[in-house]
């Protein structure tokens, strides 16, 4: 994994150094601690925290620790907004639904969602969890801490909207408000999604360039 500067300045920096396939997920409240889920060994990954450190304009990076193994890459973990809780998404049955448990880890976990769910986002009033269908819509579920034990309502149906598949890529994102999405809908188009969805392949790129220079220089 790499960090950079959001301004644009300087250069991307390594963050950390594995022989595996790391993607970053979400930043703890604090900015002390980043979760990110790293390939294994067989199928699955593991949800693992580093402790970060900030100084002089350079991000650091501690030892990285095992949080949770799961049967997919794709957790999309997220630290809630007090720091307590992290969501996440799992397949162990064949089917991704949203979990969350504790942070540090007690062992105790939650399953929020009933009917498929994946990609969790912390709304920041502290008390709305939102998903994603795999039909591609936005769910929310309450929750409370209650004593301490997390208890999430049943999740209802946030939009009827269906957003654009993009299989496990994500495709929406909530505001800080936790009143509004971005995301990405469905081109309103009567032609069918194969003819508007393409790669162009270019041969010989930097031959084409050249040529085109050499024509304008005559």
């Amino acid at each position: 994994m790499f960090w950079t500067r959001s301004d644009g300045a300087g250069t991307p920096q390594p963050l950390t150094q594995s022989g595996n396939l790391q993607f970053p997920a979400s930043f703890s409240p604090d900015g002390k601690q980043l979760v990110f889920s790293e390939m294994t060994s067989g199928a699955g990954a593991e949800i693992r925290t580093v402790p970060m450190e900030s100084g002089s304009d350079q991000l650091r990076a501690g030892e990285p620790r095992m949080f949770l193994r799961t049967s997919t890459v794709n957790t999309f973990a997220a630290f809630s907004p007090d720091g307590r809780w992290l969501a996440y998404a799992d397949a162990p049955a064949g089917t991704y639904e949203v979990y969350v448990r504790a942070f540090p880890d007690n062992g105790t976990q939650v399953q929020v969602s009933n009917a498929g769910g994946t990609m969790p986002s912390w709304s920041g009033n502290g008390h709305e969890l939102f998903y994603r269908t795999e039909d591609n819509r936005i769910m929310v579920a309450k929750w409370a801490v209650k004593g301490h034990v997390f208890v999430a309502d049943k999740p209802r149906v946030w939009s009827e909207k269906q957003l654009a598949n993009t299989g496990v890529t994500t495709n929406l994102d909530l505001a800080p408000d936790g009143k509004r999405f971005v995301v990405l809908m469905p081109a309103e188009d009567p032609a069918p999604g194969e003819s508007q969805n393409h790669v162009t392949l270019m041969w010989n790129f930097f031959d084409e360039i050249r040529r085109r220079v050499a024509a304008q220089g005559k």
